[in-house]
């Protein structure tokens, strides 16, 4: 019978029988399909190791002994160690300079990177804010900031102190995502090596007392002969007003840009030393003073908006050896015994000193706040703080300038405590009283501190940003200027 006829009788078992030959080729297909690679497998390896001995050896691997020898401990592979790959910091000064420090600046800056610098000529809180200035003009005109030394204008004739041991450059630059270089990494600090340069003087066109560019030290130290150019009187944030010397971040950084540059150059001063006479510099912009500057309104670090105090100020912390000397100078002051952990404490900023000037008919006595004004002051910090923190603060640490001892016996005789400094220059140089108080009235979960004082104002800033903690702020100028 045919394979059709079959079918035709019975269709059912016809193709239950189709299908069983079909499941059987296709077994035998796959089957085959396997051989077929396992044997071309092989030839590929017996070819390998007939061209390549040394290719079996490796994929034989070496004799080992396949015996256990104690049948009940299996052998562990030894674990996998991760590869660390260290990544390189993309703000190292290595990668903004040509390389070590050189005689002449120029020979070290890199001709694809453009620079910003300034010089210092205040008291050293005021020359902090101008560091922060330039660090935010940096940032907006996308240049490099080259920061310089700190000038002890208010300590004495002592050498000067590099930034970079005050200040904790690498932790800001990591922050603000941003180059920032030390005059020191690019010039040789011993190099008496002259270098001509141009700069604004931005001094003459904000105030009219003064027909000069702002006086510094600074350019002396790094061995600078300075060719200025007058800046436009635009830049004045507000014209013709004498009783204020502000200019705005915006005026100066377009002068760093070369279509405003060129539109606003004027023929500039002879230089003092080589007596040349150099429109300001395009590769390294640089002016005489920037601690006038702001984006709004004069003396712009008071308000919480600052931009300068947002986006540089509040992520410039101390360096890790201030740091560790202020924890020091404040265990000993309260009296913490090794292994106990540091309590909080509330600090107090008076300044009085050369702010007696200020006072003038007013008699001093009357000009100044008490201590019982201030203590007002404190007693709000420890209830705010008790308040929205739950945290009893007991212990309260006094810095001032004052000299009178009886002052100071007033001061203790509230349970108030006073830093001990009678060997700290000694120890630790000369510029480190002012640096740990600074350090210690930023570090406490609270701050008392004198209106107008710029040191205050930092301190304040620092306690709001860094600990989240309670501030305020003492009036004085005359009797009852600080009730509310």
């Amino acid at each position: 019978m045919s394979e059709l006829e079959s079918f035709l009788q019975n269709p059912r078992e016809s193709g239950r029988k189709r299908g069983i030959n079909k499941r059987w080729i296709a077994t035998a297909w796959i089957s085959l399909g396997i051989v077929a690679a396992t044997g071309f497998i092989l030839s590929g390896i017996w070819f390998s190791s007939s061209q390549h001995p040394e290719t079996t050896s490796r994929l034989e691997g070496p004799k080992v002994d396949t015996t256990l020898k104690n049948p009940e401990v299996l052998p562990v592979a030894p674990p996998v160690q991760p590869v660390v790959v260290e990544e390189s910091d993309p703000y190292d000064s290595s990668n903004f300079i040509r390389g070590p420090p050189t005689n002449h600046f120029r020979d070290n800056l890199r001709p694809d990177k453009k620079y910003i610098t300034t010089w210092l000529s205040a008291g050293w809180t005021n020359d902090v804010m101008t560091y922060i200035n330039l660090i935010y003009l940096g940032i907006i005109t996308e240049r490099i900031p080259i920061v310089s030394v700190f000038t002890p204008t208010h300590i004495g004739n002592v050498p000067p102190i590099p930034f970079g041991e005050v200040f904790d450059i690498p932790r800001l630059k990591t922050i603000i995502r941003a180059p920032i270089l030390e005059w020191q990494e690019v010039k040789k600090s011993t190099s008496t090596e002259i270098d001509e340069i141009g700069c604004w003087n931005t001094w003459e066109s904000v105030q009219e007392q003064e027909k000069h560019p702002r006086e510094s030290s600074v350019p002396g130290l790094l061995s600078l002969d300075i060719s200025y150019t007058k800046a436009p009187s635009w830049i004045k944030l507000i014209p013709n007003y004498i009783h204020d010397k502000h200019t705005t971040f915006w005026s100066l950084a377009a002068l760093a840009f070369p279509e405003h540059r060129q539109e606003n150059l004027v023929a500039p001063r002879e230089s003092k030393i080589n007596m040349v006479r150099l429109p300001p510099d395009e590769q390294l912009a640089c002016y005489d003073y920037l601690y006038y500057v702001c984006a709004n309104q004069p003396f712009e670090f008071e308000f919480d908006y600052s931009p300068a105090w947002r986006f540089v100020g509040q992520h410039l912390h101390w360096s890790s050896k201030v740091m560790g000397l202020v924890d020091q100078y404040v265990r000993r002051t309260i009296g913490i015994a090794d292994g106990e952990k540091t309590p909080a404490w509330i600090s107090i900023h008076v300044r009085h000193g050369d702010f007696a000037d200020w006072c003038q008919e007013v008699p001093v006595s009357d000009c100044f706040a008490p201590l019982s004004v201030i203590a007002r002051r404190v007693d709000e910090v420890k209830q705010e703080l008790l308040d929205t923190k739950g945290i009893a603060v007991d212990h309260v640490i006094m810095t001032s300038d004052e000299k009178d001892p009886g002052w100071w016996e007033d001061v203790r005789a509230r349970g108030w405590l006073q830093v001990d400094h009678s060997n700290t220059v000694k120890q630790h140089g000369p510029w480190y009283p002012v640096l740990i108080d600074a350090g210690i009235q930023s570090s406490g979960m609270g701050f008392v501190g004198t209106d107008r004082s710029t040191m205050s104002i930092l301190a304040r800033r620092r306690v709001q940003s860094w600990k989240d903690g309670a501030t305020r702020t003492v009036k004085w100028g005359k009797p009852g200027s600080d009730d509310h």
